[in-house]
Protein backbone atom coordinates (compact mmCIF):
# COMPACT_ATOMS: atom_id res chain seq x y z
CA UNK A 1 0.00 0.00 0.00
CA UNK A 2 1.30 3.33 -1.11
CA UNK A 3 1.57 6.07 1.32
CA UNK A 4 2.16 9.70 0.96
CA UNK A 5 4.59 11.36 3.24
CA UNK A 6 3.21 12.55 6.86
CA UNK A 7 1.86 16.11 6.88
CA UNK A 8 3.83 18.82 9.45
CA UNK A 9 2.47 20.52 12.31
CA UNK A 10 0.78 23.87 11.53
CA UNK A 11 3.64 25.96 14.00
CA UNK A 12 6.15 23.57 12.10
CA UNK A 13 6.79 21.62 14.87
CA UNK A 14 5.23 17.57 15.51
CA UNK A 15 6.18 17.61 19.26
CA UNK A 16 6.67 21.37 21.19
CA UNK A 17 7.23 21.53 24.78
CA UNK A 18 8.04 24.67 26.77
CA UNK A 19 9.01 24.48 30.41
CA UNK A 20 7.08 21.38 30.81
CA UNK A 21 6.80 19.48 34.33
CA UNK A 22 5.51 15.84 34.10
CA UNK A 23 4.54 13.70 36.93
CA UNK A 24 1.97 12.11 39.23
CA UNK A 25 -0.66 14.15 41.05
CA UNK A 26 0.90 17.18 42.85
CA UNK A 27 4.26 15.01 42.57
CA UNK A 28 6.46 16.20 39.90
CA UNK A 29 9.05 14.11 38.15
CA UNK A 30 10.97 15.98 36.15
CA UNK A 31 10.52 19.63 35.06
CA UNK A 32 11.89 22.41 33.42
CA UNK A 33 11.69 19.89 29.73
CA UNK A 34 11.87 22.03 26.15
CA UNK A 35 11.55 20.05 22.49
CA UNK A 36 11.03 20.85 19.38
CA UNK A 37 10.85 18.62 17.12
CA UNK A 38 10.35 17.95 13.72
CA UNK A 39 8.63 15.53 11.09
CA UNK A 40 10.89 12.78 10.77
CA UNK A 41 12.74 13.68 13.74
CA UNK A 42 14.00 10.67 15.72
CA UNK A 43 14.38 11.65 19.60
CA UNK A 44 15.67 9.30 22.35
CA UNK A 45 14.76 9.41 25.79
CA UNK A 46 17.65 7.40 27.89
CA UNK A 47 16.95 6.73 31.64
CA UNK A 48 17.30 4.24 34.53
CA UNK A 49 13.81 3.10 35.60
CA UNK A 50 11.84 5.63 37.53
CA UNK A 51 13.72 8.72 35.59
CA UNK A 52 10.99 10.31 34.22
CA UNK A 53 10.97 8.60 30.39
CA UNK A 54 7.44 7.11 30.61
CA UNK A 55 5.93 9.85 32.25
CA UNK A 56 6.88 12.37 29.97
CA UNK A 57 5.44 9.53 26.85
CA UNK A 58 2.46 9.41 28.90
CA UNK A 59 1.76 13.56 29.29
CA UNK A 60 2.96 13.27 25.09
CA UNK A 61 0.16 10.86 24.42
CA UNK A 62 -2.50 12.51 26.73
CA UNK A 63 -2.41 9.69 30.09
CA UNK A 64 -1.72 12.10 31.82
CA UNK A 65 -1.73 15.84 32.02
CA UNK A 66 1.16 18.31 32.64
CA UNK A 67 2.12 19.40 35.26
CA UNK A 68 2.71 22.92 34.37
CA UNK A 69 4.77 24.57 31.42
CA UNK A 70 3.29 23.96 27.72
CA UNK A 71 3.14 20.58 25.30
CA UNK A 72 1.67 20.03 22.33
CA UNK A 73 1.46 17.16 19.80
CA UNK A 74 0.67 18.31 15.85
CA UNK A 75 -0.66 21.50 17.63
CA UNK A 76 -3.36 19.87 19.50
CA UNK A 77 -3.42 19.63 23.17
CA UNK A 78 -1.76 15.64 23.44
CA UNK A 79 -4.83 13.54 22.80
CA UNK A 80 -6.47 15.37 20.68
CA UNK A 81 -5.14 13.34 17.29
CA UNK A 82 -6.11 10.31 18.37
CA UNK A 83 -6.10 9.08 14.58
CA UNK A 84 -2.53 10.96 13.70
CA UNK A 85 -0.72 10.33 17.10
CA UNK A 86 -0.02 6.42 18.17
CA UNK A 87 1.42 5.41 21.93
CA UNK A 88 2.99 2.18 23.02
CA UNK A 89 2.99 1.83 26.73
CA UNK A 90 5.60 0.20 28.13
CA UNK A 91 3.00 -2.14 29.22
CA UNK A 92 0.74 -2.93 26.94
CA UNK A 93 -3.22 -3.42 28.60
CA UNK A 94 -4.42 -5.78 25.85
CA UNK A 95 -6.47 -8.50 28.11
CA UNK A 96 -5.07 -12.13 28.52
CA UNK A 97 -8.36 -13.22 30.03
CA UNK A 98 -9.97 -13.02 26.61
CA UNK A 99 -9.61 -15.16 23.75
CA UNK A 100 -7.80 -12.34 21.88
CA UNK A 101 -5.58 -13.63 18.75
CA UNK A 102 -2.41 -11.81 17.99
CA UNK A 103 -4.34 -10.15 14.45
CA UNK A 104 -6.77 -9.17 16.63
CA UNK A 105 -4.85 -7.22 18.72
CA UNK A 106 -3.29 -5.56 15.32
CA UNK A 107 -6.61 -5.04 14.06
CA UNK A 108 -7.37 -2.72 17.74
CA UNK A 109 -4.87 0.18 16.31
CA UNK A 110 -7.45 1.32 13.63
CA UNK A 111 -10.29 1.67 16.30
CA UNK A 112 -9.40 5.47 16.19
CA UNK A 113 -10.09 5.54 12.31
CA UNK A 114 -13.36 2.98 12.85
CA UNK A 115 -15.41 5.04 15.63
CA UNK A 116 -17.57 3.09 17.37
CA UNK A 117 -20.11 2.20 14.19
CA UNK A 118 -18.20 2.39 11.22
CA UNK A 119 -17.05 -0.95 9.92
CA UNK A 120 -13.34 -1.89 8.31
CA UNK A 121 -13.08 -1.13 4.93
CA UNK A 122 -10.36 -2.37 2.71
CA UNK A 123 -8.09 0.45 3.13
CA UNK A 124 -8.43 -0.69 7.11
CA UNK A 125 -7.74 -4.59 6.20
CA UNK A 126 -4.63 -3.82 4.30
CA UNK A 127 -3.54 -1.43 6.97
CA UNK A 128 -3.71 -4.15 9.86
CA UNK A 129 -2.38 -6.73 6.98
CA UNK A 130 1.04 -4.58 6.43
CA UNK A 131 1.46 -4.03 10.06
CA UNK A 132 1.69 -7.48 10.71
CA UNK A 133 3.71 -8.37 7.71
CA UNK A 134 6.14 -5.53 8.94
CA UNK A 135 6.31 -6.50 12.21
CA UNK A 136 6.95 -10.06 11.52
CA UNK A 137 3.88 -11.03 13.47
CA UNK A 138 2.45 -13.15 10.48
CA UNK A 139 4.01 -16.70 11.64
CA UNK A 140 1.81 -16.23 15.03
CA UNK A 141 -1.26 -13.83 13.90
CA UNK A 142 -4.12 -16.49 14.54
CA UNK A 143 -2.73 -17.53 17.97
CA UNK A 144 -4.00 -16.29 21.07
CA UNK A 145 -2.27 -13.48 22.51
CA UNK A 146 -1.58 -15.18 25.92
CA UNK A 147 0.48 -17.98 24.40
CA UNK A 148 2.81 -16.09 23.07
CA UNK A 149 6.03 -15.68 24.06
CA UNK A 150 7.03 -11.66 25.91
CA UNK A 151 8.97 -10.89 22.38
CA UNK A 152 5.97 -12.10 20.21
CA UNK A 153 3.59 -10.79 22.63
CA UNK A 154 5.95 -7.32 21.85
CA UNK A 155 5.73 -7.86 18.21
CA UNK A 156 2.50 -7.47 18.52
CA UNK A 157 1.97 -4.30 20.04
CA UNK A 158 4.15 -2.75 18.17
CA UNK A 159 1.97 -3.72 14.87
CA UNK A 160 -0.81 -2.60 16.80
CA UNK A 161 0.90 0.89 16.86
CA UNK A 162 1.54 0.67 12.91
CA UNK A 163 -1.71 -0.65 11.87
CA UNK A 164 -2.51 3.23 13.40
CA UNK A 165 -0.94 5.25 10.32
CA UNK A 166 0.16 7.94 13.04
CA UNK A 167 2.37 10.90 11.92
CA UNK A 168 3.81 10.92 15.76
CA UNK A 169 4.74 7.50 17.50
CA UNK A 170 5.30 7.35 21.25
CA UNK A 171 7.46 4.21 22.02
CA UNK A 172 8.02 3.08 25.24
CA UNK A 173 10.55 0.60 25.90
CA UNK A 174 9.78 -0.89 22.58
CA UNK A 175 12.67 -3.66 22.10
CA UNK A 176 11.34 -5.17 25.75
CA UNK A 177 11.77 -8.93 25.36
CA UNK A 178 13.00 -8.86 21.54
CA UNK A 179 15.71 -10.88 20.37
CA UNK A 180 18.37 -9.46 18.33
CA UNK A 181 16.56 -9.95 14.89
CA UNK A 182 13.34 -7.88 16.59
CA UNK A 183 15.66 -4.86 17.19
CA UNK A 184 17.08 -5.42 13.77
CA UNK A 185 13.07 -5.29 12.33
CA UNK A 186 12.26 -2.42 14.78
CA UNK A 187 15.34 0.09 13.84
CA UNK A 188 14.34 -0.86 9.96
CA UNK A 189 10.79 0.58 10.79
CA UNK A 190 11.41 3.36 12.80
CA UNK A 191 13.70 4.26 9.77
CA UNK A 192 11.03 3.45 7.44
CA UNK A 193 8.12 5.63 9.23
CA UNK A 194 10.94 8.66 9.63
CA UNK A 195 11.49 8.57 5.85
CA UNK A 196 7.61 8.89 4.87
CA UNK A 197 7.62 11.97 7.42
CA UNK A 198 7.07 10.44 11.21
CA UNK A 199 8.25 11.60 14.00
CA UNK A 200 9.18 8.83 16.49
CA UNK A 201 9.69 9.50 20.64
CA UNK A 202 11.66 6.12 21.97
CA UNK A 203 12.09 5.99 25.64
CA UNK A 204 15.31 3.04 25.88
CA UNK A 205 18.05 2.00 28.37
CA UNK A 206 19.87 0.86 25.72
CA UNK A 207 22.59 3.88 24.59
CA UNK A 208 22.61 1.93 21.26
CA UNK A 209 19.24 2.62 20.25
CA UNK A 210 20.38 6.60 20.02
CA UNK A 211 22.77 6.37 17.24
CA UNK A 212 20.85 7.06 14.36
CA UNK A 213 18.46 9.96 16.27
CA UNK A 214 18.52 13.47 15.49
CA UNK A 215 18.56 14.39 19.47
CA UNK A 216 18.79 12.33 22.77
CA UNK A 217 17.01 13.39 25.98
CA UNK A 218 18.88 11.93 29.32
CA UNK A 219 16.60 12.02 32.37
CA UNK A 220 17.51 11.55 36.28
CA UNK A 221 14.22 12.75 37.26
CA UNK A 222 15.82 16.10 35.82
CA UNK A 223 17.00 16.69 32.75
CA UNK A 224 20.55 15.72 32.61
CA UNK A 225 21.41 16.73 29.28
CA UNK A 226 19.56 16.86 25.61
CA UNK A 227 21.03 17.41 21.97
CA UNK A 228 22.45 15.24 19.56
CA UNK A 229 24.06 11.96 20.32
CA UNK A 230 27.87 12.94 20.24
CA UNK A 231 27.29 15.95 22.01
CA UNK A 232 24.43 14.52 25.01
CA UNK A 233 25.85 10.78 25.44
CA UNK A 234 29.54 11.89 27.27
CA UNK A 235 30.81 9.81 30.43
CA UNK A 236 29.91 12.57 32.41
CA UNK A 237 26.28 12.63 31.57
CA UNK A 238 25.70 8.46 31.27
CA UNK A 239 27.30 8.02 34.43
CA UNK A 240 25.04 10.62 35.87
CA UNK A 241 22.20 8.30 35.03
CA UNK A 242 22.99 5.15 35.47
CA UNK A 243 26.11 5.35 37.62
CA UNK A 244 28.21 3.84 34.69
CA UNK A 245 30.44 5.38 31.70
CA UNK A 246 29.68 3.53 27.96
CA UNK A 247 32.63 1.29 26.64
CA UNK A 248 34.99 2.60 24.49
Amino acid sequence: MNRTSAPTAADGFTVHCESLAVGYGRHTIVDGINLRLHAGDLMVLIGANGSGKSTLLKTLAGVLPALSGSVSVLSRAPGATPKRAAYLPQHPESSHTLPLRSCDVVAMGRYAHLGLLRRQSAADRAAVSQAIERSGVGGFAQLPLRELSGGQQQRTHLAQVLAREADVLLLDEPTAGLDLNGKAALASIVAAERSRGVTVVLATHDLNDAASANSVLLLAQRVVAVGPPAQALTDDNVRECFGFTQPH
